[in-house]
């Protein structure tokens, strides 16, 4: 089985556009992810918004949708996330493609970030989704980082290690919004100063030894209140306290 080709997505793209502007129950269409923001690569894959008319069946054009992705286009899966009223259908085809479809009502058809580009239709104001919180990105910090102190103690290695790895992910999402980068899935990480990179690299563990697991522990808490004091001149005393008693 082989790896797709750019050139057999952008084929695929295409045929998914034009199947789009022929579809009588659709308003509109527009490109997201890295097509809409002209960041393609190799390993890009294809995200497509589809509009709604109010007068269609919303059930009945996905189910359309999805059939055509199977039958025509060979998808092996699928797997669906809900925002609000808007279902984004995720489908991998058989050489390993990944397609997103987003159905959109009518009445909520637009852009919700940075990389939307209309193909045809009309869209709405475009909306943000709110940021991140910083204050949210600590306290979901420390209480990964509780885990990770309860797992060491047990001598769950791996469990341990999965928690590290979860509170990493919110100290260094704190660092991307510190520094204006992408925070998100990680996709600003390699986007940072080169000191936040370095950083980061001595936060992961080189084995599910306990002396190593421990040590990558400390340099993620440290680098943890780290950034509560920049974002905070005075943080609170005793957060910080508790924090550095977990890894002492």
């Amino acid at each position: 089985m082989a790896i797709f080709s750019p050139e057999e997505r952008e084929r695929l793209r295409d045929e998914l556009v034009s199947a789009a502007q022929k579809d009588a129950n659709l308003c509109g269409a527009a490109h997201t992810g890295s097509a809409a923001a002209s960041r393609l690569d190799r390993w890009s894959d294809i995200d497509l918004a589809l509009g709604l008319k109010a007068t269609a069946s919303y059930d009945q054009v996905i189910a359309e949708w999805t059939a055509s992705l199977y039958q025509r286009h060979h998808a092996v899966a699928h797997v669906d996330v809900m925002r609000g009223t808007t279902l984004f259908r995720v489908f991998l085809l058989r050489n390993t493609l990944q397609v997103d479809i987003a159905f959109w009502r009518a009445e909520d058809f637009g852009a919700i970030g940075p990389n939307f580009r209309l193909i045809f239709g009309e869209a709405k104001t475009p909306r943000s989704t709110p940021a991140s919180s910083a204050q949210d990105l600590v306290g979901m910090a420390w209480l990964y980082a509780l885990h990770v102190r309860s797992s060491l103690e047990r001598g769950r290695g791996l469990q341990a290690e999965y928690m590290l790895s979860g509170m990493r992910s919110q100290v260094f999402e704190l660092a991307c919004l510190r520094c204006g980068v992408v925070a998100k899935q990680g996709r600003g990480l390699d986007d940072l100063p080169e000191a936040e990179k370095d950083a980061a690299a001595r936060c992961v563990p080189g084995s599910l030894e306990p002396v190593e697991l421990n040590r990558a522990f400390g340099c993620t808490m440290e680098v943890l209140v780290e950034e509560m004091r920049r974002l905070e001149r005075e943080p609170e005393s005793g957060l910080i306290a508790a924090l550095k008693e977990m890894v002492s």
